[in-house]
């Protein structure tokens, strides 16, 4: 059987940045794209290397990498941003160490939301034949390859564990809890608690859920 050409990208086309937001094939290499993630690099550099007290340093910082957050926003430290820009974050939320953001596509946090200890939002995608997904070598003999990306969305009141990972394209109701170590796929509904790889609902939260707290209360 022959195989199909490796793909290519149509033309005429708008900016790589613009034909990315857009979930479209995209080329990796493109300048624009590269300072966009440097400039975010050096941001998370500076944030990480800041003494947690140094709270005006890290809030300016904050300000720039990430400028569509909401109040009260609290990362620990490490965190990892390619672009920031593309994040929206809502008030109240807090994100443990080693927080990773891939937001080659638009990324969205409510409000409310726990981040436990490295948690992982990755939008992007590579192709899946290595025709379409190897490295290319461009007449100017620069090196690229070609990505798309897929949007994440997050409700308000979520609880997410340690080691928590969670692919593009999916959406995370209002007020679920995903347990530590998952790997989220597919879409999970608000009020559920969904564990394992790949994430899967095992019950939705109820008021009996408050009734079993009251024995740490006493």
């Amino acid at each position: 059987m022959t195989s199909l050409p490796p793909v290519e990208l149509r033309t005429p086309r708008r900016s790589e940045h613009d034909e990315m937001l857009d979930g479209k094939l995209y080329r990796s290499g493109d300048p624009e794209l590269n300072a966009l993630l440097e400039h975010s690099a050096d941001l998370c550099t500076r944030y990480n290397t800041l003494p947690r007290g140094a709270s005006a340093e890290r809030q300016a910082i904050l300000d720039e990498l990430i400028p569509h957050h909401g109040e009260h926003l609290d990362i620990m430290g490490p965190v990892f941003f390619d672009y920031g820009c593309h994040t929206t974050i809502g008030d109240r939320v807090f994100m443990n160490f080693n927080f990773t953001c891939l937001d080659c596509a638009p990324v969205s946090i409510g409000d409310d939301v726990l981040f436990g200890p490295n948690v992982s939002l990755l939008p992007p995608m590579h192709p899946i034949r290595w025709q379409d997904r190897n490295v290319r070598q461009a007449e100017d003999g620069s090196y690229y390859d070609y990505e798309y990306g897929r949007p994440i969305t997050i409700g308000s009141n979520c609880w997410f564990g340690g080691n928590v990972t969670v692919l593009g394209g999916v959406t995370i109701g209002d007020g679920c809890v995903i347990g530590a170590g998952a790997v989220v796929t597919k879409d999970i509904p608000a009020n559920s608690v969904a564990v394992g790889n790949p994430a899967h609902v095992i019950r939705q939260i109820t008021d009996a859920d408050a009734a079993a707290l009251q024995d740490y209360a006493q």
